[in-house]
């Protein structure tokens, strides 16, 4: 596992390095000048193509995996994930892929995982739903496809601060791979160690610098690797709760879910619609107010990378008791409910302008 970890964190290093030193020969397509949109809090344009550096280390670590094993099943998983992860790398460099085409992309990679992996959803550990889940093949496949494209989805909504969902991601896989390890799946748990190394070294250049960003293609791909691996688990062995890999990602889950609540409810506006009221852009806004109304871009940079570690912190209130409680499922379920209710007190609090000092990060500008 450590060499598969070496593997993957080193060629996605390289990889990284070479396409920002020769980023003078593909930014007109691959970097990010879009510095005034609503969802953009970047200094500088940014090449928004780290997925390729992810996909490089994880293609490596799922090929050593596959060469030390003797087992070929995880690189069907890679060629599984393709379609998610080409229509997010076909955004990232011509723009013009739109949410819903990027979207059904991940379905169809989740229908693929569905029929050539076996990755279904046959069980949530509540009887009456279960019985229909393994009666009827077709309510099955469409759980298993919803869940893995909404868990893809909403690791792209967080994805918007330096080191963000890289950081949220890799204490999911770590938590993922512990639990492969006590069920004795080496094939998950190897490439939970691929994605660990292959976001770690992207996010040598993604944090807190902000070199390069992942991009839809990155997102998508990691998002996808969560939700299979999941299901994976899930279906393969009988131990794990269902409700362990949703505590996992509770946090970007119900970050979507809370977003459509309220721009379809409270603002009546359509379920798309761009704005900068996400948990993570609050942060930004109103608890990180270092150096703010600086026009310097180091001091931009910066403020941004301050964003992250608010919501690692948050994710790991979640992450940690799913990776302790991994097969009680009535004791998942509290700490789901418990994540909603503390996610919906701490927008309030911010939202009303009623945080604790202790929480807002301050150094003013000076001038400003």
């Amino acid at each position: 596992m450590l060499q598969i970890l070496l593997l993957a964190t080193f060629l996605s290093l390289i990889v990284g390095m070479c396409l920002i030193h020769f980023s003078h020969l593909h930014e007109s397509f691959s970097a990010d000048h879009d510095l005034g949109g609503v969802q953009k809090f970047h200094a500088r344009p940014v090449p928004r193509i780290g997925g390729v550096p992810i996909a490089v280390g994880l293609t490596a670590g799922c090929g050593l995996l596959a060469w030390t094993q003797q087992d070929s099943s995880m690189l069907l998983l890679l060629l599984v994930a393709l379609p998610a992860f080409v229509a997010g790398i076909l955004e990232d460099v011509t723009k013009k892929v739109g949410p819903l085409p990027r979207l059904l992309a991940t379905f169809v990679a989740a229908v693929f995982g569905y029929f050539v992996l076996s990755a279904s959803l046959q069980r949530l550990d509540i009887p009456l739903l279960d019985g229909l889940l393994s009666h009827f093949w077709l309510l099955s496949l469409i759980l298993t496809v919803v869940a893995v494209g909404g868990v893809a989805h909403a690791v792209n909504i967080i994805d918007g601060y330096n080191g963000l969902s890289g950081v949220v991601s890799i204490f999911i896989f770590l938590s993922m791979a512990y639990v492969a390890f006590k069920v004795q799946d080496v094939a998950l748990m190897g490439v939970c160690f691929a994605m660990v190394g292959a976001i770690g070294g992207f996010l040598f250049w993604n944090f807190p610098r902000g070199l390069m960003f992942a991009g839809d293609g990155g997102a998508y791909l990691v998002g996808f690797m969560i939700a299979e691996v999941s299901v994976l688990l899930v279906s393969r062995h009988p131990q794990v709760s269902p409700w362990f890999p949703l505590l996992c990602v509770i946090y970007p889950v119900f970050e979507t879910l809370f977003s459509i609540y309220r721009r379809k409810f409270l603002q009546g506006r359509r379920i798309g619609y761009p704005d900068a009221l996400h948990l993570h852009q609050l942060v930004y806004m109103r608890l990180v107010r270092w150096m703010v109304g600086s026009k310097d871009a180091e001091h931009r940079t910066m403020r941004n990378s301050l964003t992250s570690p608010y919501l690692w912190a948050l994710s790991s209130v979640s992450v940690v008791p799913a990776m302790l409680f991994w097969q009680q499922t009535s004791v998942l379920m509290a700490f789901c409910g418990l994540f909603a209710v503390s996610y919906i007190y701490l927008y309030r609090m911010i939202i009303r302008f009623r945080t604790p000092r202790w929480l807002v990060l301050r150094r003013a500008c000076r001038g400003s």
